[in-house]
Formats: C-alpha cells, sequence, structure tokens
C-alpha cells in the first residue's frame, strides 16, 4: 500500500498544468498573523467591519425570506434572481450607464465574474494584457488560466494609453491579445485613477485593436476627494463601436459586505451568453438568499445613507494616514494620495526591501503588503501597499507609530 507520505507528494497525483506548482496569494498568506493580539493590519483590502450597516441589512434578510421563503432556499436562474438584476440595472444607470435587466449577470463576487470571462476566452498560451502594479488576485487567475501575461505600463494616473498603443504596434500577430485588465478608479494597489481622456482613448484602442476591456469597478463609489469620473462603460456611449468590446465588473463587497458575495457583470451579448453557460457548470446560481436579502436593501435605499457613512469615515482614516506618514516617518516612506478607495501605494526610501521590512513589522505587531505581490515580473521590491479601511483612525496612528520602529531597527 502506498504510504500517507507519499500521497502528499506534488507529483504523487496527475495535476492540470497550471496546478502543478500553484502560487497562493501572497496577501493570504500574511493572515496567519491577524489573529495575533494587538495586531494593527494595513494589509487586507478588507471594508471594516465595524462600518458594516448591520442593521439595515439584517431587515433587508429578514423582509426577503418573509416575503418569499420558498425563492429563498431554492435554486435560482443562473443569471441571476430577475428582480435583482433590474435593482443592479437602475444602480449602473446611476453611474450613467443605460442597460436593461436581461444584460446584467449575477456573480458570486465580481471575482467570479472575472474567472467565467477567462473560462471563455483565454486558452492556454493566449495573451492577455494586464496593468503594472494589479489586482494580484487577477494576476493570479491569469496565470491558472494559462494566459501568457504581458504587463502595461502605468503612471499616477494609471495606464498610459500613448505608451500601449506603441507596445502593441511592437507585437507580432501571433501575440494579439484577447483581453486587458484594469481597474481604472481608485486602482488597487496604487489608488490611481485614469483621467477621462484617458478612459475615451483606452476605450478606442481597444475597438480598434479588437481586444476585450475588463473593467473592474469594486471601488468607484469610495470617492472622498476630488472630480469624480465616469465609468469607461459610461463613456462608451459616445463611442458605439467601443461598447461591443468592453465587459465591466461590479460588486458589493466594498460597499455593502463582502459576506454577501454579491457581484456582476456587464458584457456584449456573445461573450454574456457563454459567461452563462460558464457558470452553469461553475456554481448553477449565486446563492438566491443572498440575492433577495441584496435586493431588499437596494430597493429599501439604505445604500446612498449607507455610502455617505463609509465614504466619510474612509476619508478620515486615509487622512490620518497621511498625516501619520508625513508627522512619523516623513523620510523613509514616499506616497501617493489617492482621490478615494481604500488604499495608499508607498515606497520605502533608499531602496529598502519591503518584504524583509515586513518581518521587522510583524514582530512590532502591525503589518502591511509588500509590492511585489502585485507585479507579474520587474517587482519594484521598495514598494508597498497599505489600506486604510480596516484600522480605526487611533489604529492608524499606533500602526504608523510601530512601523516607524520596525523600519528603524534595521
Amino acid at each position: 500500500m502506498t504510504s500517507a507520505a507519499t500521497l502528499d507528494a506534488d507529483d504523487a497525483y496527475p495535476f492540470a498544468e497550471p496546478f502543478r506548482s500553484p502560487q497562493g496569494s501572497p496577501i493570504r498568506e500574511l493572515f496567519k498573523y491577524l489573529g495575533r493580539p494587538g495586531m494593527i493590519s494595513f494589509a487586507g483590502g478588507y471594508p471594516s467591519k465595524d462600518l458594516f450597516d448591520r442593521q439595515g441589512f439584517g431587515r433587508a434578510l429578514e423582509a426577503a425570506y418573509q416575503a418569499d421563503p420558498a425563492a429563498c432556499l431554492q435554486y435560482g436562474d443562473t443569471a441571476g434572481v430577475p428582480a435583482l438584476r433590474r435593482s443592479l440595472a437602475r444602480l449602473m444607470a446611476g453611474r450613467g450607464v443605460r442597460c436593461e435587466t436581461d444584460d446584467v449577470i449575477v456573480t458570486t463576487g465580481s471575482q467570479q465574474g472575472f474567472d467565467l470571462l477567462l473560462r471563455t476566452l483565454i486558452a492556454p498560451g493566449d495573451t492577455a494584457l494586464i496593468e503594472q502594479p494589479a489586482y494580484s488576485a487577477a494576476i493570479q487567475a491569469l496565470r491558472l488560466a494559462g494566459a501568457n501575461i504581458l504587463t502595461v505600463r502605468t503612471d499616477a494616473h494609471g495606464i498610459d494609453v500613448d505608451a500601449l498603443r506603441a507596445q502593441l504596434d511592437a507585437l507580432p500577430a501571433a501575440t494579439r491579445p484577447k483581453l486587458l485588465y484594469t481597474v481604472p478608479t481608485f486602482a488597487n494597489p496604487t489608488g490611481a485613477t485614469m483621467p477621462q481622456a484617458r478612459r475615451e482613448a483606452l476605450a478606442r484602442l481597444a475597438a480598434e485593436r479588437r481586444f476585450v476591456l475588463v473593467e473592474d469597478d469594486p471601488y468607484g463609489e469610495l470617492r472622498f476627494s476630488g472630480t469624480p469620473v465616469p465609468p469607461i462603460l459610461a463613456l462608451a456611449a459616445t463611442i458605439p463601436e467601443a461598447r461591443d468590446w468592453i465587459v465591466y465588473l461590479g460588486s458589493l463587497s466594498k460597499i455593502v459586505a463582502p459576506g454577501v458575495r454579491i457581484g456582476w457583470a456587464l458584457a456584449p451579448a456573445a461573450i454574456a451568453r457563454r459567461m452563462i453557460v460558464a457558470k452553469q457548470t461553475s456554481d448553477l446560481c449565486t446563492a438566491p438568499l443572498a440575492q433577495e436579502a441584496v435586493r431588499h436593501y437596494l430597493d429599501s435605499g439604505r445604500l446612498a445613507e449607507h455610502l455617505g457613512t463609509i465614504v466619510d469615515a474612509y476619508r478620515k482614516r486615509c487622512e490620518a494616514l497621511l498625516n501619520a506618514l508625513r508627522n512619523f516617518v516623513p523620510d523613509e516612506i514616499e506616497f501617493a494620495a489617492p482621490e478615494g478607495g481604500m488604499f495608499v501605494w508607498a515606497r520605502l526610501a533608499g531602496g529598502r526591501d519591503a518584504s524583509e521590512t515586513v518581518k521587522r513589522a510583524i514582530e512590532q505587531n502591525v503589518m502591511y503588503v509588500p509590492g511585489a505581490a502585485f507585479f507579474v515580473r520587474d517587482a519594484d521590491a521598495s514598494s508597498l501597499r497599505l489600506s486604510f479601511a480596516a484600522p480605526t483612525e487611533a489604529e492608524v496612528f499606533e500602526g504608523v507609530l510601530r512601523l516607524a520602529k520596525a523600519l528603524q531597527s534595521r
């Protein structure tokens, strides 16, 4: 009989190629430290648990169940509960995007939407573009799909469209990209927001070069300063040829609660139809109980009030973090101030390695995410991401004081 030790070996089973030596999330590897007493975390991109609208969502959950218990407990439509899809279409109208109920696909978080899209578009070896630095789970999804990942240059305002055009001009026909992934509003990890002119240019370029532009928009409602910029999909209304090349991914994780696991996708009809087929073999349907509760919550009008609460809180926490960095580590950390979202992108001065420094930070009971987690290749080892969403203002100041001690303990 084969021993248990042998079966634990990586080569004991006939794994599919992407899973023979898979890379787990470097961010989630840090979560084992969250249980430490007194740990202050700038690491996870988690919304603050203290800001959940527990009362409002509790009422919505109760109302949904009382209205139709059977609908909450039975299987549902793969594309989503029609009433929720109508509510999400109204939400999108508020963002400047006109769509019909049938255009909306409800997903189990926006990450599932991206996964379904990759299943329909990307075969091993196909080329995909992604901004760099980029959301680490999107990088991981592309790697597991077997994509040939090419990175796109960014600056303080997101993707450099002129540089992208030159990059595409230089690519051989055999490596023509099928898609490009971007978080254009309060990007994860950089917090950058792409100006309207760049958005329009990027939409036109996608139509011209015929690649699918994936607009991931989980943070767009979290603006606390500056002038709002419409989603790329909204701008595409004036660029008719571009609408057929944009897939929009939305999520309630950052503005309602991640535990409800509700996201949605808007895609051209031919793509949407295939995403629904892929979803049929994935989870059959997103949990109807969660969908019905979210529908009641959205229709109650509570979201607008709740957004005001969390945006105000995040503005104060972001200001607290920026002030603490200026006061306690002015010469050790360089950073860019965001206009919204949940993140501050920073660099350690003098080329110090953020992956090494985080070890000393954890000893001081504070942690962040080293920036290397957000690079496909050629990582900036001195970069780091600080999330101000979860800690309180008092914890923010204490956390930066601890970070200062870690930086002093070379």
